[in-house]
Formats: C-alpha cells, structure tokens, sequence
C-alpha cells in the first residue's frame, strides 16, 4: 500500500491496536480464548465479534504475538514489552503475520471501500512465502464486515481447508452481515462494550483527556474509539445543548434550533456535523428503549432522562420515535451521499422531532 495512503484499520485519536500496550476491560474474552487453547481445542478460524473501538484488533494481535512466539495458555497473552515477536508485530513487519484490510483503488489514489480479491491474492502469496518458515503462522482480517462477496468466497475455501499450522481471526463488528458458512466455520469470541471506569483508564492510555467517564461511557456505547471521537470533538457539550433543546418539546426555541444548525455547518465543522448526526440518532435510539424498559439508570447529559420520558411515555409512542429514528438515519445517508447543506439538513432533522413531539402529546 502506498506510504501517502492511510491505513484503513486505525482509529482516529488512537494508538494503532498492534501498539496498543495493554488490552482493557475483555479479561473474559482473554479468558475464553486461553482456556480453549488449554483444553486443546484450538481453532483453525475465530469470528471476533463486538462493537467498534471496543478491543477487537487489539485482542487480535495480542493474540497473534502469543501463537507466533509458541507459548502456551498458562502463560497469558501479556508479553515483555521487548519480546521480539511482539517487536515485530508492533513494526508491522513479522514474517508469519499477515493483515488483510482494504487496499488501494483502481487508481490508487485512495482506499477501497471494500476488501477485494486482489487482496486475498496477496493473501496466498503469504501462505506460499511463508510455509518455508516452519513456525506458526497468523492472519488478522480487519474487518471481515468489508470484504466483498469474492473476497469473501476466496477467505471460506482458507478457511473449509486451512493451512497447515495457520491461525485466521476474522474482526467482525456486523457478523450477521457475514456470510453464514463463513460464520459457521469459526469459534465466536465475543467482545463487549467498557463500562465507565475501564473506558476512562482505556482512554488515559491512549493519552485521551476525558471528564465525566458515565456520561461519555453512555455517548459512545462503550467504545473505546467513539469516546475518543466524542471527547476530542466536545461531544458531551453538544449532546447536552442538543438535550437542553429539545427539553422545551413539544416546541423548540426555533431560533436556537437555527443557531445549533448553523454551528455543524460550515468550514471548521467538519467534525462536528457527522457528530451531531450520530448524536441525534442515539438520543432517539435511547428515547425508543426508554418508552418500552423505563428511564436509564445512567444520562448522557443532564435531564436526559426526562427528555427521553416525555418523547416516548409508553410503548406506542416508543414505536413512533423508533420509525422516525429509522427514517431521520435514512435521511442522513442520503443526505451525506448527495451533499446536503449541512445546516438545512440538520433543522430539518430537528423539526421533525418537533412535529412528531406534538403528535405525542395530542394523542
């Protein structure tokens, strides 16, 4: 891949999960893993599953320099810092470790938007270059959710006859769009989102500033890469003026809904737009399951709560929040496809949960 392209697999605002120092908060993932390897019951192919930015890769590599170095599972997979498998991984540069990720374009001016078959070229080059090695060999697929369907065809035949002495670990963060004999051929090893106090200590290692680990650990879903995002972005002060907003519903300040538009709009806000679209369509998400299980114990910003009760007090009204949630993300996509004015988009978006508030509170 060309030096000018950046690598696909990274998350903004984070360390690269191979450099990753310590895996936080997936003590049980490590758990499973470590006792199957134990028991003798190592898979040729594992489906690690969970939300993004919640440790997958990082588990993945870690995994990786552990069969690679040949230890065993009363060792753990925490290695000396020095260890030279762990080394090489960290350069990206291990012979037996092969990542399959998304690669240039035709052109090759920019990244694919999918995990094509010339890659899984480069995939059996691998296997043919490094069977002279004779140790364990590793191949990380980051993510499985982007390979295109012959790609994905060409990764089930490695994995219906897997090479010799060859572990692949496929990182899924929408399995069910897998296909299900791809699926079917792996050992699950799921990865949940952090709560607050392992989500602070994983940002403090990713030398993120974070203030308030519950109201950012309910913004970013347990993700330890939403957080970032959220954090570096001032999303907690957005998502609170958002909430603030709409706690004047069944009617919105319009001149406020203007000027929060406006603000997401713009030269300087490009951050700050597709961050006031994803917050939108959380708040709704949380509104939609607060009409049917209650008010969450935990807020993402002060009289949330409330807010989410008054736009969805019972069942029925959480059904109508949840269709205009499904309608105002689709509207979103197309919006962002065909380049909408950002700020035109957004009001919208707002008065939209104004007239459906007012639909609530005449039923």
């Amino acid at each position: 891949m060309s030096e000018d392209l950046p690598d696909p697999t990274g998350l903004p605002g984070l360390p690269h999960p191979r450099e990753t120092a310590r895996l936080i908060g997936q003590d049980a993932a490590v758990a499973e893993f470590l006792a199957t390897q134990a028991g003798g019951r190592m898979h040729s192919g594992w489906l690690v599953t969970g939300p993004m930015g919640v440790g997958k890769a990082t588990l993945a590599y870690r995994i990786a320099a552990h069969l690679l170095a040949g230890r065993d599972a009363s060792e753990g997979l925490e290695m000396a810092a020095d260890h030279p498998d762990l080394r090489r991984i960290r350069a990206g540069s291990h012979p037996r470790l092969f990542v399959l990720k998304r690669g240039p374009n035709d052109k090759g001016d920019r990244i694919s938007a999918q995990i094509r078959v010339e890659e899984m070229r480069k995939l059996k080059s691998f296997f043919h270059l490094s069977s002279t090695d004779g140790g364990h060999r590793a191949v990380i697929v980051d993510a499985a959710d982007e390979m295109n369907l012959s790609a994905a065809n060409a990764l089930l035949k490695e994995l219906e006859e897997p090479p010799a002495n060859t572990t692949l670990m496929l990182i899924s963060h929408q399995p069910s769009a897998l296909l299900p004999t791809i699926r079917s051929r792996c050992r699950v090893l799921r990865l949940r989102p952090l709560e607050p106090a392992p989500l602070a200590e994983a940002l403090a290692q990713a030398g993120v500033a974070s203030e308030a680990p519950e109201a950012l650990s309910v913004l970013a879903a347990g993700s330890v890469g939403g957080a970032a995002r959220i954090a570096q972005a001032d999303g907690r002060a957005l998502y609170a003026d958002l909430v603030a907003l709409l706690s004047g519903l069944p009617h919105i300040d319009r001149p406020r809904a203007i000027a929060m538009a406006d603000a997401c709009a713009g030269k300087g806000a490009e951050t700050r737009f597709p961050l006031m679209l994803d917050l939108i369509d959380l708040l709704l998400t949380r509104a939609a399951r607060a009409g049917l299980m209650g008010a969450p114990d935990l807020e993402g910003a002060p009289g949330e709560a409330r807010l989410l009760t008054a736009l969805a007090p019972d069942a029925r009204a959480a059904r109508r929040v949840a269709e205009l949630q499904q309608e105002l993300s689709a509207r979103a996509r197309h919006g962002r496809a065909v380049n909408l004015d950002p700020s035109a988009l957004l009001l919208d978006m707002l008065l939209r949960i104004e007239a459906m508030a007012t639909g609530v509170a005449a039923a």
